[in-house]
C-alpha cells in the first residue's frame, strides 16, 4: 500500500506532513516557516514590555494620580473631537450626542461656567491635577 500522493512529487508531500503536523498532533502551529510563528507570551509575573532606560518606565506623571489618568482618558475619549474652545453648555451638548456615559455628562455638567480650550483644561477645572514635566 502507498502512503503517499501520485498527483505531486515525493518533496511536495513532505512539505505538506511538515505543514500539518501540528495540527494533526494537536497541540502546536501548523506553520511551516519559523518566521511566521508567534511569539511566546511572558511568564506571569514577568515584565510584559520589557526593561526600559532610567527615567523612561511607564507609569504615572508627576502631579497626578492613576486614578485621574483613567477619568481624563474617559474625557479625552468623548470630548477631544468637540470644537474647542468650548463652553459647559457645548461640551454637554457634545457628550449627549456622542452618546457618552453618564459618569462623563456628570463631570461636565459640574464644571463652572466658563470657556474651555481643551481637556486638559477640563480635568484642571475639575481638579484632576495637570502633570509636571521637567525639562
Amino acid at each position: 500500500m502507498q502512503r503517499g500522493s501520485d498527483k505531486h512529487n515525493p518533496r511536495l508531500d513532505d512539505q505538506q506532513k511538515h505543514e500539518t503536523e501540528g495540527l494533526i498532533r494537536g497541540g502546536g502551529t501548523t506553520h511551516a516557516e519559523e518566521w511566521k510563528q508567534p511569539e511566546a507570551m511572558p511568564a506571569a509575573g514577568e515584565d510584559a514590555l520589557g526593561s526600559y532606560p532610567p527615567g523612561h518606565a511607564p507609569g504615572t506623571a508627576a502631579g497626578i494620580t492613576p486614578r485621574g489618568v483613567n477619568i481624563r482618558s474617559d474625557l479625552a475619549k468623548w470630548l477631544s473631537d468637540a470644537r474647542w474652545p468650548a463652553s459647559k453648555e457645548e461640551l454637554a451638548r457634545h457628550a449627549e450626542r456622542a452618546d457618552a456615559p453618564d459618569r462623563v455628562s456628570d463631570m461636565v455638567e459640574s464644571l463652572p461656567e466658563r470657556r474651555y480650550v481643551n481637556v486638559a483644561d477640563v480635568a484642571k477645572a475639575l481638579g484632576l491635577g495637570v502633570e509636571e514635566r521637567r525639562w
